[in-house]
């Protein structure tokens, strides 16, 4: 198991910028009942599939990949509650010796009567889809021999017939979780505060699952253990909606981790983590433009598991992507100087990361200061400095004008005097 740094962090609820970004971050995230329930299903699928005929004996390793195994999974494209949830299904035997599709087939056919709403095959995986709107992936996949830990070949076959495209991919996604792991170090500070709100969501408690096998990520103690995650997770987001309605791919949220866990540093602001993963794309997209050529991006840990295989698919793909970053650098640049009135900072935030997703995080906002300036409660800023009642209720008048867009326009003080 990789054994992560630990450094002391910055709290972004202390910040009233980054405490915007933070109280978003945090309504998307999966809830903890939720997460209680990814635990059970899990396990339930392993063992549903170890039951099987087909798979009984023949599946040797069963983990979770991408967000899910990073703590950094948020609701889909333009949603605000669903959640795609990715694991991966190493298999032996007999399968070695059968053809992509004939994998995706046997895998489909051993699910088809498993209790959710639908069972769908996808070109690399089979997907179950849930009531409460969550789906999981569950991808087939090949153990690399003679290799690092867990290298694989997973299964691409369009179907319904055998196809001249149909191949095995090289993949290792237990190697990047660990190289990411290793490049974004636990933020002591931040991952209790932000544990302490999202357990706050609805107050359950969480059993870890005790299979024999890896477990899905424990967010009972940390919901996002770093800024860096975080800032991704705000990103992502940010994608989500700026491409709920395209038709066609959007960038990968592998390839947006790699650049997180590439620029992570310790000890910054959110707000300026934001920054500095989106201007790394920036630079690297402007580098491939220049030069003529699409963006490549391999996987740290596996040169010919390129994570951008199927994304961008064309120079201009991937320069609409570097626009649509730099006006995020840009407004965030500008809520932080001052310069950008409240209902104006609503209404910049509702456009980036969804109306209703940003409404809920202005209102949990508002009624925690509210509650603070009732109880006169000690709150302290970034730099150590009391918030009193007077400031905070300017601050609170802040965050009910960011909630009511109907609100009547005022100067707001996130930035001067004490704050």
């Amino acid at each position: 198991m990789t054994i992560q740094r630990t450094f002391d962090g910055i709290d972004p609820f202390e910040d009233p910028v980054d405490r915007l970004f933070a109280e978003t971050a945090l309504a998307l995230q999966l809830p903890p009942t939720l997460h209680d329930e990814v635990g059970e299903r899990y396990g339930a699928v392993r063992r549903k599939l170890e039951q099987t005929t087909a798979f009984a004996g023949l599946l040797e390793y069963f983990y979770p990949q991408g967000s899910m195994a990073i703590d950094a999974t948020i609701s889909t494209r333009g949603t605000d509650d669903e959640y795609d949830l990715d694991i991966v299904a190493q298999l032996g035997g007999r399968f070695r010796d059968m053809p992509p599709l004939a994998i995706l087939l046997e895998l489909e056919g051993s699910l088809k009567d498993y209790p959710v709403q639908a069972v769908t095959r996808q070109t690399r995986c089979v997907t179950l889809h849930y009531a409460d709107k969550m789906h999981l992936d569950i991808t087939p996949a090949l153990r690399a021999t003679g290799s690092v830990e867990r290298e694989s070949y997973i299964t691409h076959a369009k179907g319904p017939e055998v196809g001249i495209n149909d191949c095995f991919i090289d993949m290792n996604a237990y190697g990047f979780v660990g190289w990411y792991r290793q490049r974004t170090p636990i933020e002591r500070r931040l991952a209790k505060s932000f544990n302490d709100h999202w357990r706050g969501l609805d107050g359950s408690s969480i059993v870890a699952d005790a299979a024999e096998v890896d477990e899905v990520p424990d967010q009972t103690h940390f919901a996002v253990k770093n800024t860096a995650t975080l800032a991704l997770q705000i990103i992502k987001r940010a994608r989500n909606i700026r491409y709920a309605n395209y038709d066609g791919r959007m960038p990968p949220s592998v390839m947006l981790s790699f650049y997180a866990g590439l620029a992570a540093l310790p000890n910054m602001r959110l707000s300026d983590m934001v920054i500095r993963i989106a201007r790394w794309i920036i630079r690297d997209i402007a580098e491939a433009s220049l030069n003529g050529r699409k963006l490549h991006v391999p996987n740290p840990m596996c040169e010919d598991d390129i994570f951008t295989d199927r994304w961008p698919e064309s120079i201009g793909q991937q320069n609409e992507f570097a626009i649509h970053l730099k006006e995020i650098v840009e407004g965030i640049e500008e809520i932080c100087s001052g310069k950008m009135s409240a209902n104006a900072i609503a209404e910049w935030m509702r456009e980036r990361f969804g109306s209703r997703i940003f409404t809920k995080a202005a209102d949990r906002m508002g009624r925690q200061i509210g509650a603070a300036v009732q109880s006169s409660s000690q709150n302290y800023s970034r730099k150590g400095k009391l918030l009193i009642p007077a400031a905070t209720r300017t601050l609170s008048a802040t965050a009910a004008s960011l909630a009511n867009p109907g609100a009547a326009a005022r100067a707001h003080s996130f930035y001067g005097g004490i704050i």
